[in-house]
C-alpha cells in the first residue's frame, strides 16, 4: 500500500510540474502598439532624455514615467496617450528619474536634489529625493531625503521593492566631492531602506569592498541597482575598474558579504565611447525572477562592453541560481553578426513569467552611425533569446548633444514597456512602444 501510495504522488508531483513548465513553455503571441512619442522638444540641448517608466501593479492600463529634468508623463490608456507635467519638491528636482510600483498602486519618483535650482548652493546633490503618488501620477508628495549630506555630493542611485510587502531599498554613489581629482576623495555604494512606503529612512549604510575615484569613470563604483527576493533577501550589483561587482545581505541590510563577488570582467570600462554619442555606460542592470516558474529565484546582470574590440560593443547577460555565489560565463544577448554598436542597455525581469526583457540602441542594420531602438527577449531563463525591433525609424545621434545616460523598460503580467530617448532631425524626444506577450 505504501508503495502504491508513494509511486502515485510521484507522479502526481511529475505531472504537475511538467503542467506548469508547458505553462512557461507555450508559443508565445507578441502584439505591439505604434511607437508613441510622449514628449518632444525642437530644442536639441533642452536636455531631454533618461526616461524611467513603470506599470501600475494595482491598474496595469495605467503607466507612470519621467525624465529630465522634471518630467512627469502618465497614461490610462496602456500607453497609447500620455498626458505631461512637472514634478516639484523643496529638495528641488534634478534629474536621473527613477520610477517603479509596488504592488499596493504606490508610485515612486527618484531623482537628484537642487534646491532653489542653484547648482553653485551647499544643498545641490546633497541628497537622493524620493516622491510618492498613491493617485496614479496625478499628485506627489513632497519628498523626503535619503543620505542627506552636504558635505558629499549623491548620485545615480535606483530601487528595489520587495514584491510582497512593498518594503524599499535604494542603493546610490556618494562622491567625497564629484569631478575631484585629489586622490584623497573617493566614491563609495550606500544603502538605505523604508518599511513604511518611503516616509522614514534607515542610515546609509556603505556596502562596497573597494571604493573608487570620484571621477564619474571606470574608477569610480557607480550604477548600483538593487532587488529582493521574496524571502527579503537583498542583492545589489554595479561596475568598477572594469569589473562588474556583486553583494548580498540576508539580514534585511544590517551586514553585508565581506567580500564582493565578481561576476565578470567589464573589457574597456563601464564608461566607453560610442561613435557619435556624447556619452555612453555600460552599467550593470541586476534582476531576479520573482514568479512561480520554472527559473524562480534565478539572478541575472545585464550590462554592456568592448571586449570584442572597440569598434563592436555588444550586449551580455550573466545569470546565478544559487544566490549570486556563481555566475555564468558572460552570453552575448544582441543575435547579430556584425562587427557593429549594441549599447545603453536596461533590463526588466516580468515578475508573473520570469520572462527576460532588454532594451538597447542597436546599429547592426547600418555601416554608418543609424541607429535602431532594439528589444531582446528570452522566455527559457536567459539560454536562448530573440528580437524585435522596437523603433519606427532610425535615428542618428550628434556628439554635442547630450541624450542621456540610460534608457529603460517594465513589464509585468505580459505588458513589456520600453522606454527611450530619441534623437531625429536634431530633435530630443522621449518615445515608447507597448508589447504584449501573452
Amino acid at each position: 500500500m505504501k508503495i502504491r501510495v508513494f509511486i502515485s504522488l510521484f507522479f502526481f508531483i511529475f505531472l504537475s510540474c511538467k503542467s506548469t513548465q508547458k505553462i512557461f513553455q507555450k508559443k508565445l503571441s507578441i502584439s505591439t502598439s505604434k511607437v508613441v512619442t510622449i514628449i518632444s522638444n525642437p530644442n536639441p540641448y533642452s536636455g531631454l532624455s533618461e526616461p524611467s517608466i513603470c506599470i501600475n501593479k494595482s491598474d496595469t492600463l495605467n503607466f507612470i514615467a519621467g525624465s529630465i529634468y522634471n518630467n512627469v508623463h502618465t497614461s490610462f490608456d496602456g500607453g497609447l496617450n500620455w498626458q505631461n507635467s512637472h514634478l516639484h519638491s523643496k529638495y528641488g528636482v534634478f534629474g536621473d528619474p527613477c520610477l517603479a510600483s509596488d504592488r499596493f498602486g504606490n508610485i515612486y519618483y527618484l531623482h537628484l536634489a537642487i534646491p532653489g535650482n542653484n547648482r553653485s548652493s551647499k544643498e545641490f546633490l546633497s541628497c537622493i529625493v524620493i516622491q510618492k503618488s498613491t493617485d496614479k501620477g496625478k499628485s506627489w508628495t513632497d519628498g523626503t531625503a535619503i543620505g542627506y549630506n552636504n558635505k558629499h555630493d549623491q548620485d545615480k542611485h535606483w530601487v528595489g521593492i520587495h514584491p510582497l510587502t512593498g518594503e524599499l531599498a535604494v542603493t546610490w554613489t556618494e562622491f567625497d566631492h564629484y569631478e575631484s581629482h585629489k586622490p584623497e576623495d573617493h566614491s563609495r555604494i550606500l544603502f538605505s531602506k523604508s518599511k513604511d512606503f518611503g516616509q522614514t529612512w534607515s542610515k546609509p549604510l556603505k556596502i562596497n569592498q573597494f571604493d573608487g575615484d570620484c571621477l564619474d569613470d571606470d574608477n569610480t563604483v557607480e550604477g548600483a541597482v538593487p532587488v529582493f527576493d521574496k524571502k527579503g533577501t537583498l542583492y545589489v550589483a554595479w561596475a568598477y575598474h572594469n569589473k562588474i561587482y556583486f553583494d548580498k545581505s540576508t539580514d534585511d541590510g544590517k551586514t553585508w558579504l565581506d567580500k564582493d563577488i565578481v561576476v565578470a570582467n567589464q573589457p574597456q570600462g563601464w564608461a566607453y565611447d560610442i561613435p557619435g554619442v556624447f556619452r555612453a555606460n555600460g552599467m550593470p542592470v541586476l534582476g531576479i525572477d520573482q514568479s512561480n516558474g520554472p527559473y524562480a529565484g534565478t539572478l541575472y546582470i545585464n550590462w554592456s562592453d568592448q571586449r570584442n574590440g572597440t569598434d563592436d560593443t555588444d550586449i551580455f547577460i550573466s545569470k546565478s541560481s544559487d544566490g549570486g555565489q556563481t555566475w555564468s560565463p558572460p552570453k552575448r544577448v544582441n543575435t547579430d553578426q556584425t562587427k557593429t554598436h549594441q549599447y545603453l542597455t536596461w533590463m526588466a525581469v516580468d515578475p508573473s513569467t520570469g520572462f527576460i526583457y532588454i532594451v538597447y540602441y542597436d546599429r547592426s542594420r547600418y555601416k554608418d552611425n543609424q541607429t535602431d531602438v532594439r528589444l531582446s527577449y528570452s522566455t527559457d531563463g536567459a539560454k536562448s533569446f530573440k528580437s524585435i525591433c522596437l523603433s519606427d525609424q532610425a535615428f542618428t545621434p550628434v556628439k554635442q548633444i547630450f541624450a542621456g545616460d540610460y534608457n529603460n523598460i517594465d513589464a509585468y503580467d505580459g505588458i513589456v514597456t520600453p522606454i527611450w530617448t530619441d534623437l531625429s532631425g536634431h530633435r530630443l524626444s522621449i518615445k515608447t512602444r507597448t508589447l504584449h506577450f501573452k
